[in-house]
């Protein structure tokens, strides 16, 4: 096997050394089997910038290796993200809906009156419910967050539902 003469590639010289060596065919092989909308001198870049920050994992023998390959699969997954951007401008966004506008109405009337009755509610019995309800943590969660006991948070959450329950009934 043959040894290698320089065993570091996170010296500035070198790094530059291979830079002006490989930049711009690595560009040029990319811009030929991509084109030039998928901005291959940004990915020859960045591929630079992945052998920077990794010199000291990459032998010096593997570095044009490296380059090529880190720099052909940043221009596949721009292929990829291109396919995915296509598709979903492909896509009209639907606008109507279903919803008549008596139903419309009464869903922000409800909203508003939910909201009223959240901020009646006391704030550990608010907080403890909204970490439960709205961010779907678990009893044991909404009690390590708050720094209280399970049992604690239960009846926190519980007597929040209640108090919600009885307000939005009383409005019906």
């Amino acid at each position: 096997m043959k040894k290698s003469l320089h065993a570091d590639v996170c010296d500035k010289l070198r790094f530059s050394k291979l830079y002006d060596k490989y930049a711009q065919t690595l560009g040029n092989i990319l811009l030929y089997k991509y084109g030039s909308l998928l901005n291959p001198t940004d990915k020859v870049q960045e591929a630079f910038i992945k052998l920077w920050e990794n010199c000291a994992k990459v032998k010096p023998e593997a570095v044009k290796t490296y380059l090529y390959t880190t720099a052909n699969n940043m221009m596949l997954n721009e292929v990829k993200h291109q396919k995915v951007v296509f598709k979903h401008q492909k896509i009209k966004p639907k606008d109507y809906t279903n919803e008549s506008p008596e139903f419309v109405m009464r869903k922000k009337e409800f909203l508003k009156r939910y909201e009223n009755a959240l901020s009646k509610l006391k704030e550990e019995e608010r907080t403890a419910f909204l970490l439960n309800k709205a961010d779907g943590k678990t009893h044991k969660e909404v009690a390590d967050f708050l720094g209280i006991t399970k049992k604690v948070a239960e009846h926190r959450i519980y007597s929040a539902l209640k108090q919600l329950k009885n307000e939005l009934e009383e409005l019906n």
